[in-house]
């Protein structure tokens, strides 16, 4: 059974339609990316599976498990750069909102936070002021943050793209990571080259529709979704 299943998803905003009916599966374990032209609701479609105040017409449907267990990384971070918070307290937020009879962090909070840290190699960090790390291990410690919040799945928004290549590659080795613990992975990204050799599916969402595909298949369509409205593989 999909963990996360969509069906005939539309959504508007200011009475224009951004992207119409859409149907795919999530399944336990997927790392799927997201692609497309700007303005066709990659964002969008995030959103509406978050559960923001997006209209929209279809189905979202979840197995097993809530939104509210789901990891989200935003295209913008909303730690204030000049919020003197420790590396640690940015992590931990990623409980908010979930604490048990009055206290700050369960046992099990606190050994999720510390193993996350460890998988993704900010231990060493964590004592130190969130603004003065490098964009590049600021990008692991809120990707440690919404590992945190997530219990089956984490969505991304672009979140190599303020990058420099070596720091590129170290996230996506991290996903990776991620991933092969257990977490279902679903990216946004500009990438096609990248996406397809490092996803398990591809969604290409365009204005002639979109395309729902294994990644090794999609290289063969030459990235095209036109004539190919709603094709999933």
């Amino acid at each position: 059974m999909p963990i996360i299943s969509i069906d005939k998803l539309s959504s508007y905003y200011d009475n224009r339609q951004v992207f119409s009916e859409l149907s795919f599966d999530v399944e336990d374990g997927d790392y799927i990316c997201i692609t497309g032209e700007n303005g066709s609701g990659k964002t969008t479609l995030m959103q509406c599976i978050l559960g923001f105040d997006i209209k929209y017409k279809g189905s979202i449907i979840f197995n097993g498990f809530s939104r509210r267990d789901i990891g989200w990384l935003p295209q913008k971070s909303d730690t204030k750069s000049d919020f003197p918070a420790s590396v640690s307290e940015v992590i931990f937020s990623g409980f908010a909102g979930k604490s048990v009879l009055g206290i700050a962090y369960s046992s099990a909070q606190k050994e999720k936070a510390y193993k996350n840290m460890a998988l993704l190699e900010v231990e060493d960090l964590k004592d130190k002021s969130f603004n003065e790390l490098s964009g590049g291990q600021q990008q692991k410690v809120l990707l440690c943050r919404a590992l945190c919040a997530a219990q089956k799945v984490i969505l991304l928004d672009e979140p190599v793209n303020s990058l420099d290549a070596a720091s590129q590659n170290e996230f996506y080795s991290l996903l990776k990571k991620i991933n092969n613990s257990g977490i279902t992975v679903i990216m946004i990204s500009h990438d096609i080259e990248r996406a397809v050799k490092e996803a398990h599916k591809i969604l290409n969402i365009s204005n002639n529709g979109f395309t729902f595909k294994k990644a090794e298949c999609y290289l063969e369509d030459e990235y095209k979704t036109e004539g190919n409205y709603g094709n999933t593989i």
